[in-house]
């Protein structure tokens, strides 16, 4: 069993577990004949399990998947997927950022100042919050065409473990369109990542498989501008500290 970016299934839908769902993967790797729930995975993650593989490759995990194995949940997944022409959108992008973890969280969801952060956006207009979820409208700098781009999405940051949830709530050309961002810290720095899933909807001018090029080529770039700004910023105030700028 496959899937289209070479790992195998099994280790696919570990990695769903691990990055979407808490599954220590250390667990995971002593115990391979071990159940979801024998490996601590309850009902929450077991929805989070269900709708990630429900937008990826659209089929459905039973409630009884808690007594399952990974590669029996694997099994279930590639006995009920038939290869769509154009499968659901998957992207994963990251990139090391040499700042502390809370300058780098700070700045990446200050949506308001996202038009200098992006070089994409030239607006962003935050239109409510609910609880840590923000409710935002993005608009980009317009394109060969002359057309600006706009549309509103939501995002709830977790600064407990440092994720984030996104998703557009006025999906364009999408189907849908959600977002997990993630930060973690290693010895250069913060690991920021982005996942996106999706799907174009028929009528979009571009198919899943080209909006995937599209997406992992402009992502590249705003990670770079992003790093390069949060960066800078961090020496900056490293140099206000040691001239004494923070004195009063």
């Amino acid at each position: 069993m496959t899937v289209t970016d070479g790992r195998s299934l099994t280790a696919e839908i570990t990695h769903i577990l691990v990055t979407n769902c808490g599954l220590d993967p250390d667990a995971a790797a002593r115990a391979p004949a071990a159940s979801l729930e024998e490996l601590g995975m309850d009902s929450l993650a077991l929805l989070e399990l269900s709708a990630v593989v429900a937008d990826r490759w659209r089929v459905s995990i039973p409630e009884q998947a808690a007594q399952l194995t990974i590669p029996a949940v694997a099994e279930l997944v590639a006995e009920q997927t038939d290869p769509p022409a154009d499968p659901p959108g998957h992207t994963e992008n990251s990139i090391v950022i040499a700042a502390p973890l809370e300058l780098v969280w700070s700045v990446t969801n200050d949506v308001a100042g996202w038009p200098e952060l992006f070089t994409e956006y030239a607006r962003a207009e935050i239109l409510g919050r609910d609880g840590d979820t923000v409710r935002f409208r993005l608009t980009m700098h317009p394109d060969e065409n002359g057309v600006a781009w706009s549309w509103v999405s939501e995002r709830t940051p977790d600064p407990v473990t440092r994720q984030v949830r996104a998703r557009r709530v006025e999906t364009g050309p999408f189907e849908y369109m959600r977002i997990h961002w993630t930060y973690t810290e290693e010895p250069e720095g913060v690991r920021m990542t982005w996942v996106q899933d999706f799907a174009m909807k028929p009528t979009a001018p571009v198919d899943n498989v080209g909006m995937t090029e599209r997406i992992n080529t402009n992502s590249v770039v705003q990670l770079a501008g992003i790093k390069d700004r949060i960066e800078r910023l961090a020496r900056e105030r490293a140099e206000s500290v040691a001239t004494g700028g923070d004195d009063e």
